[in-house]
């Protein structure tokens, strides 16, 4: 009796799943597109008790801008460099937009504002207005803001992780994309002296351990999720892959013996 051909169909199955077992799981490709966090879940009731930290916030964000709106003014006028003043003109406007949603919480919250940049902001304006070139303007302008940013950015990550105001968590959210923006914009400049910026602090945890630390609460929380402790989604896709490859091999030999 002549044995009847494997159908192309089978074979191709085989083929898929068997790549499927060699292929590590999460691997990220070079056209997905970077994911911008939802508003999903996120209200602005004004809902929640406010911490002095999230006062705090609230209010730096208002003295950012305070002093990036001028520094932006001054180096679009003042720069002969087309990148720079592309990105002082829109780091300015952008802290026009984001003033308004931080002096929009404050008011619902109750939360006093200043309405003048602190001293060091204050020198950071003189010392632009004060620049002998338009390249050391655009060194100043670049450099200042760029160390401002990267002080501000961790801090806006501990407000929107802690807070348990639902207006400040979402103007955390809010200001986490203008933050993270306008540093690029600033990097795009080319002239950043990333050697002059300062450097994060040692991790507390003893070397091997990682920086970040795992408490008895988020192991809880984890294992109430749909993952399993100890038991990775590689080891797990792995096992699946293989059941459907006995599967597979399992109907070609029924199909075989008819």
């Amino acid at each position: 009796m002549k044995a009847r051909r494997t159908p192309r169909w089978l074979v191709g199955t085989v083929a898929l799943a068997l790549a499927f077992m060699v292929t590590p799981a999460g691997v990220a490709h070079a056209e997905d597109e970077v994911p911008v966090p939802p508003n999903t879940g996120l209200t602005d009731t004004g809902q929640g008790p406010v911490s002095d930290a999230d006062k705090d916030f609230v209010i730096k964000v208002r003295l950012a801008g305070l002093w990036e709106i001028p520094a932006g003014n001054i180096v679009a006028e003042g720069s002969d460099n087309p990148t720079v003043v592309n990105i002082g003109k829109s780091i300015a406007a952008q802290h026009v937009a984001l003033d308004n949603l931080d002096r929009a919480v404050a008011k619902k919250l109750g939360i006093m504002l200043p309405n003048e940049p602190n001293d060091d902001q204050k020198g950071w304006i003189s010392e632009m207005e004060n620049a002998a070139t338009p390249t050391q303007l655009d060194q100043i302008f670049i450099d200042r803001l760029r160390a401002a940013h990267g002080k501000i950015f961790p801090a806006i990550g501990t407000i929107r992780a802690s807070t348990r105001n639902d207006s400040v968590r979402l103007l955390a959210q809010q200001a986490n994309q203008f933050v993270m923006t306008h540093m690029t914009l600033l990097e795009s400049s080319g002239i950043v002296d990333y050697s002059g910026l300062p450097t994060a602090p040692a991790p507390a945890a003893p070397a091997g351990q990682g920086p970040v630390p795992i408490d008895n609460q988020m192991l809880a929380a984890a294992s109430q999720g749909t993952g399993q402790p100890g038991l990775s989604n590689t080891v797990i896709l792995l096992v699946l892959a293989a059941a459907l490859v006995v599967g597979v091999i399992t109907t070609m030999r029924i199909f075989r013996a008819r």
